[in-house]
């Protein structure tokens, strides 16, 4: 490092001829150094990106061992597939701030594990995840679930087109990704379950789906603590049928799953 100093003509030649460099040398020494903390520099990014895109703890068996524990039968490829979930997600993040959760470990337990949890309570074929976000928890359950055919709905449009890039990312011909506000929808058929991870208050959400549902159907509302309040103010055309508490495995959060369906006189 240079003094910040002045220094005298004889004590910058004697520091010059000191330098066994020939004319030329210096430029090459300082690429040659640049490169090197180039290298360095990529090095220790490809390291980086290594040690966290995949790490020991989050292999493929890993993640099947997981969501067994939740009742879910998961193949290695399967397991591999919703890591590989993960991998686009932050990528996109990192763009889109497509999600709060940032590293791989907390998208693991909130995310991926999280939404496999009401994989028992799924009921018939079409599958509605409203509110969806960044796909979830319906592109975890339609990895878990090939002969469902699961409708993704969000408003949000960044949000839908991750959704439908990821889809086709992972191969997942049984997800439709739709931009739409929910409370407008009113399909042909009604859906079998509709699944709705904490987007909104009971009787605002109730109020929300009734375009998707018929007397068959079941709203698997997801919630964080139970909801004593909000079951209170439940709306009389709606009854509650079911409901358990969710033990996600690493979470350490309060979690359970209300199963609503139609009042029938």
């Amino acid at each position: 490092m240079m003094s910040t100093g002045s220094a005298s003509p004889r004590s910058r030649s004697e520091r010059r001829s000191s330098s066994p460099s020939a004319p030329g040398s210096a430029r090459s020494s300082s690429t040659s150094s640049k490169g090197s903390v180039r290298s360095t520099r990529a090095a220790a990014s490809a390291s980086c990106t290594q040690s966290t895109t995949k790490p020991s703890r989050f292999r493929p068996a890993r993640m099947a061992s997981d969501a067994a524990s939740l009742g879910v039968r998961l193949t290695d490829a399967d397991a591999g597939r919703l890591l590989a979930l993960l991998e686009e997600l932050a990528r996109w993040n990192r763009s889109y701030n497509l999600t709060g959760i940032r590293t791989l470990g907390a998208m693991v337990t909130h995310h991926l594990l999280d939404s496999l949890a009401i994989h028992p309570d799924l009921e018939g074929t079409r599958i509605a995840d409203v509110g969806t976000g960044a796909g979830f928890p319906g592109l975890p359950l339609a990895v878990a679930n090939p002969a469902r055919h699961f409708t993704l709905i969000d408003s949000t449009a960044k949000k839908i087109r991750f959704v439908s890039h990821a889809a086709e990312t992972l191969g997942l011909a049984n997800v439709t990704a739709l931009q739409a506000r929910v409370e407008t929808m009113h399909p042909a058929v009604a859906f079998d379950t509709v699944v709705a991870r904490a987007i909104a208050p009971l009787p605002k959400l109730l109020a929300q789906v009734r375009g998707l549902v018929a007397a068959h159907s079941r709203l698997l509302a997801m919630k964080g603590r139970w909801p004593e309040k909000e079951l209170e103010a439940l709306p009389s055309s709606w009854r509650l049928v079911g409901s358990r508490e969710l033990t996600v495995p690493r979470l350490g959060e309060a979690r359970c799953v209300l199963v609503l369906a139609l009042a029938v006189d």
